[in-house]
């Protein structure tokens, strides 16, 4: 930590200053029983406003930083309080989010992230409850909706409009006391100012996927437009200063196909890596800075690798040795087009609740499986813990019930067409692996994919969110002896109970904004996936009905997109939506009212090049049929796209 020298001139004037600040409203910041520290340190109080005291800057004095200028990190261990007295100095322009914010992520390095990085949520000193004056990663982390709304305090209210002025942003100037206190299990941050306080309370840590509660956390401060001086702390920072060099990169948006004709500069144009530089982190460079080549060549048909390399160290410096990966895709004539259908088996569940069904006691319905088609279904799986077969099973069959094959969840199956096949998943001879899996699919969440792949051969592919946080895939690649004008699917069970999702929201549609999802479904690049559900709406406004969440596997999002014409995100920055019906105020009201109980369907394309289109048919109840479309949404990777659904003050039924 870095030692002040206490001088008699130094002392005065932070008592004096202890005083004054004693005397201003809403003022507790060095009362009594301020830390030990703290109390030891008033002379860095009388310094507090010289920009070369203390431990640290952030940000430009010119108040011109950009969002995402960072500190330096502070770990805070389980049990562990951290402690930091802060000088604020905001922008003058009155911004109500141009303060500072309290970043919490895992111990790992921030600044560049880290490998294995993972960002719990940011507090900002504002306190604007219309906007994001606090956020989370995805809705796993904190911040949420109604995290905000219980556990947020402070003695302050930001009130800025549409162009986020606020004069009383000036009074958050001055020393702040930064304290991020993790006793108990729990979380509490306080940011407490001259006039400004806010807290953030919470009693189980567990409960925002910071687990296990025993491990460091980092808390990383920064700033946006404004100056921070951090002037004392009781934790010394990390140093993340040493440079590292690139030990494996990764290609993102190399799409598996491609027109013959295409050149290299078109496909790197939407190329990126992710660069692992170990303790210095993962980056993601863009494809422009890699050096490529395309092995055999670009001008003939069929199978291609493109290899690439970088060699610059994190802080991009030339490396020792330069980092290479390789990708695989397929130059083609035209390029394949794939279907895939969400639907809901019937009936919605089978088995016995108390998972006494024996083997083969009940069945779902066929569901026909056309040509180059996947029908996806969502489901909760319960099981009876006996063994691991003790859970759904999947047959595979023609019009008349005989069969392909049927897939067991556990790498396992019988049947002609299972003969062939790959499974890919399980834990081998590892028993105790298979114990933890078997007790995490009692209510493990289920996304099955069923693919005709067209030439006699299907695919099938379970993701399994089992209860104890973790993702389990089992593929089953190449089941051959399949009719594909004669395919067709079912579920059974065996010692198991099958619940299959229909619904998003409560039926009153009192569900509020962002407070239920549907699961995640994977759609592969040159696929156009359908979504059919019917939409009802409170019919308070016109974002009371269905959003579709375009994201990545771990939820970031490449755009959200409502059905009245409207949404956010960097994807739906560069779309063109269409439809909607401008400023004509009657023709949204009776649109409104049509989209309580309307059949809708929803179309979202992987174009495969990084972009998506996303267009929705609502067939309405007043007999008419509205459109809505955004196209061009980009900043795709196309290997790894999902689409979801959320709702807002509304309640959907998925057929």
């Amino acid at each position: 930590m870095k030692k002040l020298n206490k001088v008699v001139s130094g002392l005065c004037m932070a008592m004096l200053a202890l005083l004054m600040l004693t005397g201003c409203e809403g003022s507790e910041l060095y009362k009594v029983g301020a830390p030990d520290w703290l109390e030891s340190k008033l002379d860095s109080i009388a310094n507090a406003r010289t920009p070369d005291a203390g431990l640290y800057n952030i940000g430009s004095t010119a108040l011109n930083s950009p969002f995402w200028t960072l500190g330096k990190s502070h770990v805070v261990p389980a049990g562990g309080k951290l402690e930091m007295l802060v000088d604020l100095t905001v922008n003058p322009d009155n911004k109500y989010y141009k303060n500072f914010y309290v970043v919490i992520t895992n111990d790992v390095s921030i600044n560049p992230r880290g490998s294995g990085y993972f960002e719990y949520g940011v507090m900002r000193f504002d306190n604007d409850l219309t906007k994001n004056s606090e956020w989370g990663t995805d809705d796993k982390t904190m911040f949420t909706a109604e995290d905000r709304a219980a556990n947020i305090s402070a003695n302050f209210t930001n009130s800025s409009g549409a162009d986020d002025i606020d004069p009383t942003v000036q009074n958050m100037n001055g020393l702040v006391m930064v304290t991020v206190d993790r006793a108990d299990g729990g979380l509490k941050i306080t940011m407490e100012g001259e006039k400004c306080t806010k807290t953030y309370t919470h009693a189980v840590l567990e409960t925002h996927n910071l687990e296990p509660t025993n491990e460091n956390i980092r808390i990383t401060l920064g700033v946006e437009g404004s100056f921070v001086n951090v002037i004392e702390s009781n934790i010394d920072p990390v140093d993340d200063s040493k440079d590292s060099e690139p030990v494996r990169m990764t290609l993102k948006g190399v799409s598996d196909e491609y027109l013959i004709g295409t050149t290299i500069e078109e496909i790197m144009a939407n190329v990126t890596a992710e660069v692992d530089f170990g303790e210095g982190g993962i980056k993601t460079i863009d494809g422009k800075k890699l050096t490529v080549d395309i092995v055999p060549d670009m001008t003939t048909l069929g199978a291609k690798t493109l290899v690439a390399a970088y060699n610059k160290t994190a802080k991009g410096e030339i490396a020792k040795k330069p980092v290479m990966a390789i990708k695989g895709f397929s130059l083609v004539k035209e390029l394949s087009a794939f279907e895939q259908t969400v639907v809901v088996p019937t009936p919605l569940s089978i088995g016995a609740e108390d998972c006494s069904t024996p083997f083969w006691g009940d069945h779902t319905a066929n569901i026909k499986v056309e040509p180059k088609e996947t029908k996806v279904v969502n489901f909760t799986n319960y099981t009876s813990g006996g063994a691991n077969w003790n859970n759904f099973l999947v047959v595979l069959c023609k019009d008349n019930n005989v069969e392909y094959a049927v897939l067991r969840a556990d790498n396992f199956g019988w049947g002609d067409g299972y003969a062939a096949c790959t499974p890919i998943g399980g834990f081998g001879p590892d028993e105790a692996a298979w114990v933890a899996w078997l007790k995490a699919m009692n209510g493990a969440k289920v996304t099955a994919y069923i693919t005709n792949v067209g030439d006699g051969t299907a695919n099938v592919k379970a993701v399994m969110y089992g209860t104890d946080g973790k993702t389990y895939t089992q593929e089953y690649i190449g089941i051959n002896t399949v009719d594909p004008e004669n395919f067709y699917f079912r579920f059974t069970v065996d010692g198991s109970h099958l619940v299959f999702d229909k619904e998003v929201g409560a039926q009153d549609c009192s569900t509020p904004f962002w407070g239920a999802h549907s699961t995640n479904v994977k759609i592969a690049p040159h696929t156009v996936c359908t979504f059919n559900f019917t939409n009802y709406s409170s019919c308070g406004a016109n974002w009371n009905n269905f959003l579709a969440v375009l994201c990545k596997e771990n939820n970031a999002e490449y755009a959200v997109l409502r059905a009245d014409n409207f949404g956010w995100g960097d994807g739906y920055a560069a779309c063109t939506p269409i439809g909607g019906f401008g400023p004509d105020e009657a023709a949204w009201a009776a649109w409104l009212k049509a989209m309580n109980g309307a059949k809708v369907t929803v179309q979202v394309t992987n174009i495969g090049d990084g972009t998506a289109n996303v267009k929705a048919v609502m067939y309405g109840t007043d007999g008419n049929t509205y459109t809505q479309e955004y196209n061009g949404i980009n900043t795709i990777d196309p290997d790894d796209f999902y689409a979801r659904f959320t709702v807002d003050g509304s309640y959907l039924v998925f057929e």
